[in-house]
């Protein structure tokens, strides 16, 4: 078997900093709260900082397990590579196809408010129009396409831009929130607690939603082929990342309880933010949450393309998929057949949106059911790590806690949630859900009678790759083969 050197994605071009960026922008704070509050609200009432608080403890016991897992396997599939090779080779290309959807359909959920926000600023009549929108919103999403498409370091040129001024906007208006008239007064340590949740179905709906908002910080494991020091750096990057955007999100969350009613936030829908921008901000804070809220959308655009073209590019790589979505640009380094098609896929979607309602109906449709998707893959991958490292987990406290009991309870709290939201969500949102997750099983089974190597994989195990002495396995992305032959395929 031929080396990929040369044949792969660009290694080494991102550093830690680099990597914490993408992964807050993943998350896309401004567009997670604009687009989710309502949602949020409308699920659990004031609630809102309770289910972020409970869904980032077990969220944090995930962000462990990517990072151990990303020690000893290097992959740009990331959880699509563990998965297949710990638990079973079906379930990991249904994680990978889980992330692969839920980005797709982020695509239409992402871009339609991109559009909607842009003519907002400039006629907030316009923005009604779901046709209008889609059309901006489609052309915000093929700039990014083009930007991605250049390459990982002009994407972090982009993502420093965008990133950096979203950031000063919304660090601005948490000081002016806390600074309003009557914030304290309106402030209620009851919105921690339990006693607003509707049941334990209700408390599972919360959290799903939760899920959402913390989606995304994952692009460092799919970037890992691409990063210097990878087995260290992306799940570090990860941890900072998670921890920045559950401050700005409790933040804001309590800062919209304090300064707007019920009403007014389900009234406001996508548009939350700039209403409590003008309320904190008369006149011109509105105009300035809607440009942070555009800037984040533009920002998560980049990093969910980042992540679904790379995963279909490791699919394409051992064959799982067509193999043609294997191969890099000579000049660029980047999967730009993965690219493409991941493009011609969510323009047909933007077509089809227009049919479905309004923006927000399209968005609250899909926030449900990319958290179904989410919790899926995410509690494979928790589970993942344990068996991964089963034989390290008694060598200290620290290897058990941080090793086996926090990503266990991170695991069983996303499949739990994933079961339990079941009955509580739309027929629409299951529909999408599920299906999405069902449509994997033809590549899947095609694939897998054609004799793809991945179907027969060398075990992930932590035990047996620190023996070795080299400490990792799978993919090199400076140029090394694959621990294991089969694995490894000339694209």
């Amino acid at each position: 078997m031929r080396s990929s050197s040369g044949r792969g994605l660009r290694p080494g071009v991102l550093g830690t900093f680099d990597t914490t960026v993408m992964a807050v922008a993943g998350s896309a704070p401004a567009y997670s709260i604009a687009a989710t509050t309502a949602v949020l609200v409308a699920t659990v009432g004031f609630a809102g900082p309770a289910a972020l608080l409970y869904c980032a403890i077990p969220m944090l016991g995930i962000v462990l397990a990517f990072g151990r897992l990303g020690r000893i396997d290097v992959n740009a599939g990331a959880a699509y590579s563990w998965v297949g090779r710990t638990l079973h080779p079906f379930l990991g290309f249904l994680s990978g196809w889980a992330l692969v959807v839920s980005a797709t359909i982020f695509m239409v959920a992402g871009s339609l408010p991109a559009g909607a926000m842009t003519l907002a600023l400039f006629d907030p009549a316009l923005a009604e129009s779901t046709a209008l929108s889609t059309a901006v919103g489609a052309a915000w999403f093929l700039a990014m396409l083009l930007v991605v498409l250049g390459g990982v370091r002009l994407t972090v040129r982009a993502q420093l831009l965008l990133s950096g001024v979203e950031m000063v906007i919304l660090l601005l208006f948490v000081g002016a929130a806390l600074l309003h008239d009557g914030a304290a007064a309106a402030f209620d340590w009851s919105w921690f607690g339990f006693s607003q949740f509707e049941g334990t179905a209700g408390f599972a709906s919360g959290a799903l939603i939760a899920a959402f908002y913390f989606w995304g910080w994952d692009v460092t494991s799919n970037l890992s082929e691409e990063t210097r020091d990878s087995r260290r750096t992306a799940g570090l990057s990860a941890l900072i990342g998670v921890g920045v955007v559950f401050l700005l999100f409790e933040a804001f969350t309590i800062a919209v309880n304090v300064v707007l009613t019920s009403g007014e936030i389900q009234a406001a829908g996508s548009n939350v933010l700039a209403v409590l921008g003008a309320a904190i901000w008369p006149g011109v804070g509105g105009k300035l949450l809607v440009v942070a809220v555009l800037l984040s959308t533009v920002a998560t655009l980049e990093t969910t393309l980042i992540q679904v073209t790379r995963s279909l590019f490791a699919m394409g790589r051992d064959r799982t998929m067509p193999a043609v979505l294997g191969r890099v640009h000579r000049r660029w380094k980047t999967p730009w057949v993965a690219v493409t098609a991941v493009g011609v896929v969510a323009l047909g979607m933007f077509v089809a949106s227009t049919a479905l309602g309004s923006v927000g109906d399209v968005v609250a449709a899909a926030v449900a059911a990319i958290g179904l998707q989410i919790a899926f893959y995410y509690g494979l991958a928790g589970i993942a790590a344990v068996v991964a490292y089963r034989r390290t987990l008694l060598t200290s406290v620290r290897d058990f806690v941080l090793g086996g009991v926090w990503p266990l309870f991170g695991a069983l709290f996303m499949l739990w949630i994933f079961f339990e939201s079941l009955g509580e969500l739309s027929g629409t949102a299951v529909a999408i859900g599920l299906g999405g997750l069902a449509t994997g099983l033809v590549p899947m089974v095609v694939h897998w009678r054609r004799g793809s190597a991945y179907y027969r994989p060398a075990r992930l195990d932590a035990a047996s790759a620190a023996a070795s002495g080299d400490g990792h396995s799978g993919h090199d992305p400076h140029g090394g083969d694959y621990a294991d032959k089969a694995l490894a395929t000339d694209y």
